[in-house]
């Protein structure tokens, strides 16, 4: 998938504002959605912060039924691909579909061997799940990579995701702009995310990455569950500003 396929799926020239959702149980979950949806989000992330994958999976399936031409996309915490993409398929084959996952851990390995990258992606072929993967690249929380070689570890993630992911230091935390540039650089025309930081007051500084993976910077202040709809929509009209002038 290149940027130019990415932004043309979400019919947006601008970064695709994909909200996180830091689910509880359905009924929330669903209030949520509902707020992401008035304000114009290209679709939402769902992750399970606070329990089990088990438990998770109800509110996947509920927030599906409710919502069955939302674009939705989930993350299991802590979990690669390899044990996810199996429960995808699973879920598909149900008609549940998930639209995209997102890994913090790639299993990306900067100097080239990644075995456990090769496994993540014969794990998603067996699975038949048919759905988008955000890989996280250099990203927070999991195996330092040294900055010196961020670009290199872009580079090797090209074949084995769709969205490269990456994101600052820690959750709340700005990705530093270099970092960015790096990752641009290395990884061409392919679309990149930002799972991290991204506010109404920085996302200008962010214009050339592809998505925006946010949630504290809409989240009501305080509140680690709830979008505050003024500040996703404050979010939105950036981001269309930002499709000004961009090539069709």
């Amino acid at each position: 998938m290149n940027r130019t396929e990415f932004h043309k799926l979400f019919k947006t020239l601008g970064p695709v504002v994909l909200p996180v959702i830091h689910v509880l149980d359905s009924d929330r979950t669903c209030k949520n959605v509902e707020v992401l949806l008035e304000a114009g989000a290209q679709g939402c992330f769902l992750i399970n912060h606070d329990f089990e994958p088990e438990k998770f999976l109800p509110i996947i399936r509920d927030t599906r039924k409710a919502f069955p031409s939302l674009w939705m996309a989930v993350n299991f915490l802590a979990v690669t691909g390899e044990h996810a993409f199996p429960v995808l398929g699973q879920l598909q084959a149900d008609g549940c579909q998930v639209d995209a996952y997102w890994a913090d851990d790639a299993c990306i390995d900067e100097d080239g061997a990644n075995a456990e990258a090769k496994r993540i992606a014969a794990a998603r072929d067996i699975s038949g799940w048919d759905g988008l993967y955000f890989g996280g690249t250099a990203f927070k929380k999991q195996r330092e990579v040294d900055p010196s070689r961020y670009g290199d570890a872009a580079r090797e993630a090209c074949p084995f995701m769709d969205v490269i992911t990456t994101s600052g230091v820690a959750t709340g935390q700005e990705a530093d702009l270099g970092k960015i540039e790096t990752f641009r650089a290395a990884i061409g025309d392919r679309p990149m995310a930002l799972a991290s930081g991204i506010s109404p007051e920085n996302a200008c500084a962010y214009a050339d990455v592809d998505c925006f993976m946010v949630a504290t910077g809409i989240n009501e202040p305080g509140n680690f569950y709830d979008i505050d709809p003024v500040r996703l929509a404050d979010l939105m009209a950036i981001t269309r500003s930002l499709s000004k002038g961009r090539p069709t």
